[in-house]
């Protein structure tokens, strides 16, 4: 059986992000039984970033896997096991959330050797990142996944990459101090691009699949 992790940086259930990685999820689901797809909800875990306990770089002891013990540590460990890695966030203030970045920061920094700065995981494996946000797609104000991109691309491989610009922050706007975005604006975007999106994200999840299972 493969597996494909799905990791959820949002902090909602079922709102854009969660939307984006359950579709994509039916996308990988709908190409083979054999393959396993689980999705992970950040704000569900009691966890924290990087601890700096070097235990990872001990001489002699030296892990790709992150040695610190909380409730994240199943979830690096699934990974490290893995034949595919979806991860999926909003863009707050111009970056992934600090639950993405926390989990980023454990994930990678195993993978950094300080012999030689090379990045290695336990495994390859295809990865795509999503992210959504209230933007435009001509605003180019968000960083989104920034530095850790570069880690993922050197010890994972490449990643695809999915954007969902111009989302619904809430569903009734007048109930909401947000007189700076335009609803009805906001809603004819949607009803132009969100069914799109959401399609462009099952498509991914049965790209990864198919060269999964191949």
């Amino acid at each position: 059986m493969k597996k494909i992790i799905v990791i959820d940086g949002g902090p909602r259930k079922t709102f854009n992000t969660a939307s984006m990685l359950q579709k994509f999820a039916e996308g990988a689901g709908s190409v083979s039984s054999e393959i396993e797809v689980k999705t992970v909800r950040l704000y569900g875990l009691d966890y924290k970033g990087c601890m700096s306990c070097m235990a990872c770089k001990i001489r002699g002891k030296a892990s790709n896997i992150c040695k610190f013990k909380d409730a994240l540590t199943p979830v690096l460990e699934e990974i490290a096991e893995a034949d595919g890695l979806v991860l999926g966030s909003p863009n707050y203030f111009g970056e992934v959330t600090a639950q993405m970045r926390a989990f980023l920061e454990r994930l990678a920094f195993p993978w950094l050797s300080y012999n030689d700065y090379s990045l290695t995981a336990p495994k390859r494996m295809p990865v795509v990142l999503v992210e959504t946000q209230n933007g435009s797609e001509n605003a180019n104000n968000c960083n989104g996944y920034g530095s850790m991109e570069h880690c993922i691309t050197q010890a994972l491989g490449a990643p695809e990459k999915l954007f969902a610009y111009n989302t619904y922050q809430v569903k009734n706007y007048d109930n909401y101090e947000l007189r700076g975005f335009s609803e009805p604006a906001k809603r004819q975007y949607r009803e132009e691009h969100w069914e799109k999106d959401l399609q462009a994200a099952f498509d991914a999840g049965r790209r990864m699949a198919e060269q999964i299972v191949k």
